[in-house]
């Protein structure tokens, strides 16, 4: 039995792991038939983020909830910033790369200092639970990040709406945040005191 970190001894297969094909590990979107095929059998891992704007004595004073279609309903529905983590990519930047993504690039946005999310919401294929993604078993990592920019809705969504948080938590904006997403939004702002 070889000592850990010996595994690449004489007569191992080093070679086979060293070659190109077994770390093919350049960031990107899988075709539409293996991320399907993916998405049946492992979870997928997201980050989710809530746009704030903030004071300054850091307080939020409204929160930025996008509007756009969904793919899933046909129905349009408000949304937090979302996306996939890429192979490889580190979660500050695929935080980075879905701001972006949803809010354009002068929304010059504040990361958090850490990776900590401020709440981690698990949702499932099937309807039991808060979370609910008819597509997949996904895991997010959500935050709450500061934007002190201009924000315009780029990709699927049509706008961004700046509310209060408490108009933010109402009946009739939790009503069009689907898949338990009006409770994920509830969390992050009781998170940072905002509610």
């Amino acid at each position: 039995m070889e000592a850990f970190g010996d595994e690449f001894g004489e007569g191992s297969d080093e070679r086979r792991w060293n070659a190109p094909e077994m770390w093919d590990v350049q960031p990107g979107w899988m075709s539409e038939e293996d991320l399907a095929s993916t998405r049946g059998r492992v979870p997928m891992l997201y980050v989710e983020a809530l746009p704030v704007r903030v004071d300054a004595g850091g307080r939020v004073t409204s929160v930025g909830l996008l509007l756009r279609g969904s793919a899933t309903t046909g129905r349009i529905t408000r949304s937090l910033v979302s996306g996939r983590v890429l192979h490889g990519e580190q979660l500050r930047d695929a935080l980075m790369r879905n701001l972006e993504k949803d809010l354009g690039p002068t929304a010059f946005p504040v990361l958090p200092t850490t990776t900590i999310p401020a709440a981690i919401a698990e949702y499932f294929p099937w309807p039991t639970g808060r979370f609910h993604d008819p597509r997949q078993h996904a895991v997010a990592l959500a935050f709450v990040v500061p934007v002190t920019g201009e924000c315009h809705p780029r990709q699927d969504a049509l706008e961004i709406s700046w509310v209060s948080p408490e108009e933010a938590v109402s009946e009739g904006f939790a009503e069009e945040l689907e898949g338990g997403r009006s409770s994920l939004l509830r969390q992050l702002l009781h998170h940072v005191g905002a509610i």
